[in-house]
């Protein structure tokens, strides 16, 4: 049974108060040297995923970040799982579109290499796992080439081991950002706004929605401490 979700010190008013400062703008497209995917990309990213499927008819992907709070797919069963070798990292930068801007860079959670990784496993409705990939490229996959390909990787699961797509983090894309402290980040969680909202609101879904599952990260609820006190000490 999972246990009951500690209280976290970053708070839905720490949420709303970072909402006021999100402005909508006009998609500008990707930065160079990345363009935006097609149609016939989105088919060719979605098919080479089911080509490394073991079962075509069970098909799973495993979620470590915002597509725990937001799947942007259809799913039938979900569990809770560990890969091993990987780790949850605020690894994908700079983002200035979405959840950041030119003045304060957002910085997005991939699976970079080393330690391990607890998250949600969501299985596909069978006949529709082609439909189901291709929406989650579509979410993931919006550049190319892309920081983050997919990649099939194995989870322990309380009911045995699973093998799923996920998306991990290319350290050779350009966009592979190492080196900064657990401070240093905060710092740039708690500044970060976009179009689609701050970075405040990715990290507080995030850690709440780990923790509901029984799932408690160590490094992500050290950040959102350190992010609800730098909020809290600001005007």
């Amino acid at each position: 049974m999972p246990r009951a979700p500690s209280k976290m010190r970053l708070t839905e008013a720490h949420v709303q108060r970072m909402a006021l400062k999100v402005v909508p703008e006009d998609d500008p497209g990707p930065p160079p040297p990345f363009t935006a995917a097609s149609d016939e990309d989105f088919r060719t990213f979605t098919n080479d995923i089911m080509a490394g499927a073991p079962d075509p008819n069970q098909v799973w992907v495993f979620a470590y970040g915002s597509l725990i709070w937001k799947p942007a797919c259809q799913f039938i069963e979900i569990r809770t799982g560990v890969v091993r070798g990987w780790h949850r990292s605020f690894c994908l930068g700079w983002n200035t579109r979405f959840r950041g801007s030119e003045q304060n860079p957002g910085l997005m959670l991939a699976l970079d290499r080393g330690g391990a990784c607890k998250g949600a496993l969501y299985r596909l409705p069978p006949g529709k796992e082609h439909e189901n990939v291709e929406l989650l490229c579509r979410r993931e996959m919006g550049y190319k080439p892309t920081p983050f390909p997919p990649r099939w990787v194995n989870v322990m699961t309380e009911q045995g081991p699973v093998r799923a797509f996920t998306f991990c983090i290319d350290r050779n894309s350009g966009r592979y950002v190492s080196g900064l402290s657990e401070a240093q980040v905060a710092v740039v969680l708690a500044k970060a706004v976009g179009g689609r909202g701050s970075m405040v609101e990715y990290l507080f879904n995030t850690v709440d929605h780990l923790e509901r599952m029984g799932i408690h990260d160590p490094h992500l609820w050290r950040l959102q401490e350190l992010v609800a006190a730098q909020l809290d000490s600001s005007p």
